[in-house]
């Protein structure tokens, strides 16, 4: 079965950045629509954002201006590019399709504090 693996997660202060890396199998990047999601405590997982075949992307408004989502084929990875991070943001990070049609892996954890 598909797997998928989030990395870059961790701890950051208020304004700062990480970027978020999602390994994905085979030609699933260059076929799917893939996006970046977000599950904080106590809550539903949200989308983030996402990005076509073609390399158009969709931000939610939360996070639009600061967050970058953008693929490179050719290592079969997606990346969320984080900037200007706030408290809100703190949440665990799942990458998959639009629409989340393939098994969901561990995530990787981004905290925002002081």
């Amino acid at each position: 079965q598909v797997q998928l693996v989030e990395s870059g997660g961790g701890l950051v202060q208020p304004g700062g950045s990480l970027r978020l890396s999602c390994a994905v199998p085979g030609s699933i990047a260059r076929i799917y629509v893939m996006a970046w999601y977000r599950q904080a405590d106590g809550k539903q997982r949200e989308l983030v954002a996402h990005i076509t075949t073609d390399g158009s992307t969709a931000y939610v408004d939360s996070v639009k201006g600061r967050f970058t989502i953008f693929k490179n084929s050719a290592k079969n990875t997606v990346y969320l590019q984080m900037s200007s991070l706030k408290s809100e943001d703190t949440a665990v990070y799942y990458c998959n399709t639009f629409g989340g049609a393939l098994r969901w892996g561990q995530g990787t954890q981004v905290t925002v504090s002081s």
